[in-house]
């Protein structure tokens, strides 16, 4: 909880000078406090002048994460790569930024989310049931060389045959079965890719990436907020907006 938060730089401390007071900024609270009115962040970048304050609060966890796990995987132009769980926050980021690098992606989602990665750049598939080893090579008939869990749905052992080896699976949700498997499982303290922070401006400016699905309510009601974020029903982050 609060990690995340975009606003007004207010106050600098020492030896601060890659911004300025009054700069537009998001980034990372390190000590997990930043839904307040005031947070302070101890990793940053400018805000794109075309996102809004709550698109950018949503944003550094997601693209941390999607690029540290691309990262680990040497997801590069040319690879096809399969992501389970697409269509949530990381999954939707990590869609965009495969393809910004010139991968091809298909993506794991309910039906009702197809039409959504489509516009990602991804190719969607139905993840759960049986068949996933047999319906993704009739959309990759190449074969995958990458696959990612954003999921947990215990479909590690579909990814390792499909991407061809426990090398080429990366995990975020699965523990236990990345323990079982052999598979890598990606936490930031293995070292965080916080440069995505400054390079993902450029990305949204040019139409490469786009923002993410939020659903926003006022500090005043942030017990409706966790509600909602406890039912489990939001795509995309739950954002509070301060005055």
């Amino acid at each position: 909880m609060g990690y995340e938060a975009a606003g007004v730089v207010d106050e600098l401390g020492e030896g601060v000078s890659d911004v300025a007071i009054g700069d537009r900024v998001f980034g990372f609270s390190a000590d997990g406090a930043a839904q307040a009115e005031l947070a302070v962040l101890a990793y940053y970048a400018t805000i794109s002048s075309s996102a809004d304050f709550a698109g950018a609060a949503a944003l550094p966890t997601a693209i941390e994460t999607a690029t540290r796990t691309l990262d680990q995987l040497g997801v590069e132009g040319g690879n096809t790569l399969l992501i389970n769980g697409a269509s949530g926050s990381v999954g939707s980021a990590a869609v965009q930024l495969a393809v910004a690098r010139g991968a091809l992606v298909i993506g794991t989602a309910s039906p009702a989310n197809h039409r959504y990665l489509r516009s990602l750049g991804a190719v969607p598939v139905v993840a759960y049931g049986e068949g996933l080893v047999e319906r993704v090579p009739a959309l990759a008939p190449d074969g995958v060389d990458r696959a990612l869990d954003v999921a947990g749905s215990g479909v590690l052992p579909e990814l390792i045959e499909l991407a061809g080896g426990t090398d080429h699976v990366v995990t975020i949700a699965d523990f236990g079965g990345a323990q079982e498997n052999g598979v890598a499982f990606s936490r930031g303290d293995a070292g965080r890719a916080l440069y995505s922070l400054a390079e993902i401006g450029e990305l949204i400016e040019s139409g490469h990436f786009r923002l993410l699905v939020v659903q926003a309510f006022p500090l005043t009601d942030i017990a409706e907020a966790h509600r909602v974020s406890e039912d489990g029903q939001v795509r995309g982050k739950v954002v509070l907006l301060i005055g």
